[in-house]
């Protein structure tokens, strides 16, 4: 009889979804109490619960076990499937909130991923489908996960009533590469998505005109790109929204967005998603904030060679990811500031020692 693996054990509603997908590529079944116990409506919320019913049908022979009262679970984990998936998000969260997770699982499947997402495309607590086409897939491919890696936005959904879908296709890998990415360069070029669905069409432009005051005093090369959806693609509630994104000269990358809100202008929208995006890139680093989580582990998975990368300051989310990652795969970073003679940078520089991990999973073709 094999010996069973030893139960990752977590306590809270917080970081539910790396937990899990930690232990899903550890192999090691995981347990989360205290899930909102004190709360006056306690346990798992339902986007958390539909998290859960993803990641069975994403993956075969995964165990779900959750308590009576809903403040306990244990995931036992099964092989990551893949294959042709679809999934209707409630309209609690937006897509990004499931995306994410997905994408770290994806290169590691039986079978490439084809999922297809139901819901709302963007709001205001996780990264629109917009940021993850054209921010989080390009940092895949700095682990060589690229080969047929794209993400299409078939329909827009705004909250309250969602209405939108999208397409995640994503390859599978043996491994992922080493990353060595240490020099942020310099920003050469902004890019950006602005879209308005059910108002009126000028609200898209003057986005664009109001985002561009603040922006052309940096950077000539601003190209800020006006997504049109008609009828149908267009979701079943009225909104807006504007997404940037920086690019420097080493293919370093700074995201922001802003949503509209009820009774702000457009231009307000656009100034908000401005400023966010000139302070991510202030906080320097070669990848921004909503991106740490990801690039880190990825590193942690990579051949078995050193990895390193500069970031700015760690947020919470992903110091309690480092403290996670190690007691599931022993993995720790050597953290030490990223130009010791120069004191006026924040940054670090992370370095960790890949574990070499293979896709077990894959069919051998």
């Amino acid at each position: 009889m094999a010996q069973t693996p030893t139960v990752l054990h977590f306590s809270g509603h917080q970081y539910l979804r790396h937990r899990l997908v930690l232990g899903i590529l550890s192999g090691k079944p995981v347990r989360i109490d205290k899930i909102r116990s004190d709360d006056k409506n306690p346990g798992l919320r339902d986007y958390e619960v539909s998290f859960l019913r993803l990641l069975e049908r994403i993956t075969n022979g995964t165990v779900i076990e959750i308590s009576v009262t809903g403040t306990t679970i244990l995931l036992k984990p099964g092989i990551i499937a893949g294959g042709a998936i679809v999934h209707d998000c409630p309209l609690s969260r937006a897509i990004g909130y499931y995306l994410e997770p997905v994408i770290m699982l994806a290169p590691f499947a039986k079978k490439p991923l084809q999922l297809t997402l139901r819901g709302i495309t963007t709001d205001d607590n996780d990264l629109s489908v917009d940021i993850i086409r054209t921010v989080t897939l390009p940092h895949m491919q700095l682990f060589g996960v690229s080969e047929g890696l794209e993400l299409r936005i078939k329909k827009r959904g705004s909250p309250p009533l969602g209405g939108g879908e999208v397409q995640f296709l994503c390859p599978i890998v043996k491994q992922v590469k080493t990353l060595n990415f240490v020099d942020p360069g310099k920003i050469k070029r902004i890019r950006g998505i602005s879209h308005a669905v059910r108002v009126n069409p000028q609200f898209s432009n003057r986005m664009i005109e109001a985002s561009r005051s603040v922006l052309n005093r940096y950077i000539p090369d601003i190209y800020l790109y006006s997504d049109v959806y008609k009828g149908e693609d267009s979701g079943k509630s009225p909104g807006y929204a504007l997404s940037l994104l920086a690019e420097s000269t080493t293919g370093a990358m700074h995201c922001s967005e802003a949503m509209s809100k009820p009774g702000v202008p457009p231009e307000d929208i656009a100034l908000q998603a401005s400023r966010a995006l000139l302070a991510e890139v202030r906080r320097g680093g070669c990848v921004d904030r909503q991106h740490q989580v990801l690039v880190l582990l990825m590193m942690v998975l990579g051949s078995e060679d050193v990895g390193r990368c500069r970031m700015g300051e760690p947020t919470a989310r992903t110091i309690q990811f480092l403290r996670d990652v190690k007691q599931c795969f022993g993995t720790a970073f050597k953290i030490v500031p990223a130009d010791p003679s120069d004191l006026s940078t924040p940054d670090l520089l992370f370095s960790c020692y890949g574990v070499g991990y293979v896709n077990a999973n894959r069919s051998l073709a």
